[in-house]
């Protein structure tokens, strides 16, 4: 099996730098249509799906590597290393800013810096650290996920798109849910919620843009600070946008966020 069928890679553009986008959970690459393609005349941009979702190749599926989110970092390496021309710009949502954060610890020399959507290295309180959820909360999450999958989908979706002036785009992650695998989404879904990388953010040494929806339900402002004063060297951008897809449902200010950021950089 190759990468490029494995994980439904897609390539735009050219140039000396490569853009990679990444999407969230119960999500694919089409989630990043509002936002990659405006970076096409300038990078070669690589959008691709998590094994999992989207069109990626189902058989390559296996609960013991992706029983944590290192599985996926790994994948993101091999796709870096098969897909890539130069130097990698890595740009992350929801728990993809995790699974680019690893990879880029594991391998710095491939990435030239990190643009993190909506990040959040654990979402369950802890002490002084206030991740947005109780414990008792996440299990509730993950038990009704379980139970009623459909159901969960149906509740879950619009609540996490927020974005209540433009519902088609809660629609459309609420069908993205259901074309889910619902077996594999309930395995992602403890992955990714009962994670916890905190620890991680110390050996971050790669240029990390952090990008905060102003009202997010799944990675309040807290996070994003917390986020901020854990890596060293990082900005934080704070975009006008209710839900955790400001990628989509607010493109426009999220892009900018980005350029500035990588025009600091020299890009």
């Amino acid at each position: 099996m190759s990468i490029q069928s494995r994980n439904n890679v897609q390539i735009l553009g050219e140039g000396s730098v490569t853009m990679l986008f990444a999407h969230g959970f119960g999500c694919d690459l089409s989630m990043w249509r509002n936002f990659a393609p405006s970076f096409a005349s300038r990078y070669r941009t690589v959008v691709f799906d998590l094994v999992g979702g989207g069109q990626s190749d189902l058989s390559a599926y296996n609960r013991t590597k992706y029983g944590s989110l290192s599985g996926y970092a790994d994948d993101v390496i091999e796709i870096i290393e098969e897909c890539a021309k130069g130097p990698t710009i890595y740009v992350g949502h929801s728990v993809s800013t995790m699974i680019g954060m690893l990879a880029a610890i594991q391998r710095p020399d491939l990435f030239l810096a990190n643009v993190m959507i909506g990040p959040s290295p654990s979402f369950i309180d802890d002490g002084d650290y206030s991740g947005g959820f109780s414990r008792e909360d996440i299990d509730e999450l993950l038990g009704a996920l379980d139970s009623n999958y459909l159901g969960w989908s149906s509740t879950m979706a619009p609540a996490i798109m927020g974005s209540p002036e433009q519902p088609e785009l809660a629609d459309e992650l609420t069908n993205s849910f259901f074309r889910t695998d619902p077996e594999i989404a309930r395995h992602f879904a403890r992955v990714t919620f009962l994670a916890d990388h905190r620890g991680d953010l110390s050996s971050v040494t790669t240029p990390t843009l952090i990008v905060q929806s102003s009202d997010d339900l799944l990675a309040p402002l807290s996070v994003g600070e917390y986020m901020h004063r854990n890596i060293a060297g990082s900005s934080l951008s704070i975009v006008a946008n209710v839900g955790h897809c400001p990628h989509l449902s607010a493109p426009g200010p999220s892009k900018e966020a980005a350029e500035a950021f990588l025009g600091t950089l020299g890009y």
